[in-house]
């Protein structure tokens, strides 16, 4: 399938409150809450909560090891697809 499963937004200039909000209610509105929203950049941990509360799948801040990373996007889609078990 030739779809859309992930966006990835970066914040680099604390914008990360405002955007995200924003680019959820613009994918529901298009009705495309199946589309998962990552986000990263430096992004203090405080705001970790409100960003995963406001649709946030993952969040990747300074440091994040590639593929790590690669795999928790990977095993996000496969949730959202609607596999039970996702391999380690």
């Amino acid at each position: 399938e030739n779809d859309v499963h992930v966006i990835g937004m970066s914040s680099l200039a604390a914008g990360h409150k405002t955007l995200l909000p924003q680019l959820v209610a613009e994918l529901k509105k298009l009705e495309r809450e199946d589309i998962l929203v990552g986000v990263g950049g430096v992004i203090p941990a405080q705001d970790y909560r409100f960003l995963y509360e406001h649709g946030a799948a993952a969040i990747f801040g300074p440091g994040t090891v590639i593929p790590v990373a690669a795999q928790k996007v990977i095993k996000a889609i496969y949730r959202q697809l609607g596999y039970e078990e996702v391999a380690n």
